[in-house]
């Protein structure tokens, strides 16, 4: 592999990278901070596609970052709300939004699978026009990613911050405790998943935007994604302050992204990728036990050697 290649590589990476890892920020609101798995990550993150072609499509593409973000906000209100009202498990709640999306992204979509946005301009395109002639030109997908993630970031350090803020954080940490403080848990975890879900919604339109086109496939397996993003984040700086925990979240997301570009630089078969996922995943979540472990296998180890 050349430096050209290698080079080429890790900045297909850092663009995808940047792009999902709003999903995983939206997983890190949402998961690690309210202590709600949401299983409705993949067929939001479509849906924020979905509206986000549709409305660039008809030439508004800064218009269509705010619907995105807007759709997000609408399935996180009803993930929750099934949760808090409608007294649904919280896994069981975010499978049926998600699969009840499926249909409501094919009506979004016009009744199609696929949106072509090859002729529309988009924020990318815009942002390219922009920096023509600029030191950063031939580098707009990059900035245009990095601003928004620089703004979710920013976001969550300040949010998590204030009175609801901190209100969301208690309830992950002790529902029992926040109800007897007359907190009403209701109404943060609705509004976290809003949040939370807005934040989806916006990585979704901004992939679409990317890639020029949408599929009703765009946002399979990406809570997969999202989550061992999460975990090879928390892994690296899971410590620390909250942006200090963003940032990891950020890197581990580029870390994912980057073993998935090297393995279809390898050659990988497409299918093989769910699996590879999959190891990743299992990967991030064992390693903080095997860790604890370590000293006790070789303690065993050396007791075996000295037996012998």
């Amino acid at each position: 592999m050349t430096l050209a290649t290698a080079l080429s590589l890790g900045e297909t990476a850092l663009k995808l990278g940047l792009i999902c890892s709003l999903t995983v920020l939206a997983l890190f609101l949402s998961y690690s901070m309210l202590n709600v798995c949401d299983l409705s990550t993949d067929g939001c993150f479509t849906l924020g596609a979905a509206v986000g072609a549709a409305v660039a499509v008809s030439g508004h593409p800064f218009l269509s970052i705010i619907a995105a973000m807007l759709a997000g906000i609408c399935s996180g209100f009803v993930t929750g709300f099934l949760q808090t009202k409608m007294g649904v498990d919280s896994l069981l709640a975010g499978i049926i939004v998600n699969t009840g999306l499926y249909s409501i992204n094919i009506a979004v979509m016009g009744g199609s699978s696929l949106i072509n946005m090859n002729r529309t301009d988009t924020v990318f395109s815009m942002m390219k026009d922009v920096l023509a002639d600029t030191p950063l030109k031939g580098r707009a997908d990059i900035l245009v990613a990095l601003i928004a993630v620089a703004a979710v970031i920013a976001f969550l350090v300040v949010f998590l911050k204030t009175r609801l803020g901190l209100a969301i954080r208690a309830t992950g940490n002790n529902p029992i405790m926040v109800k007897s403080s007359s907190i009403n848990t209701v109404f943060t975890t609705i509004v976290g998943l809003c949040v939370a879900n807005a934040f989806t919604g916006l990585s979704g339109c901004l992939l679409a935007q990317y890639q020029k086109s949408v599929n009703i496939d765009i946002g399979s397996g990406m809570v997969t994604i999202a989550l061992a993003s999460l975990l090879i984040g928390a892994t690296i700086l899971g410590r620390g302050k909250i942006v200090t925990r963003a940032v990891g979240v950020v890197l581990g997301s580029f870390i994912f992204r980057l073993v998935y570009t090297i393995a279809l630089r390898f050659h990988l078969p497409a299918f093989m990728l769910k699996l590879v996922s999959s190891i990743i995943v299992v990967i991030a979540l064992s390693f903080p036990y095997l860790k604890t472990q370590l000293p006790m296998m070789k303690r065993r180890l050396t007791h075996s050697k000295n037996n012998r």
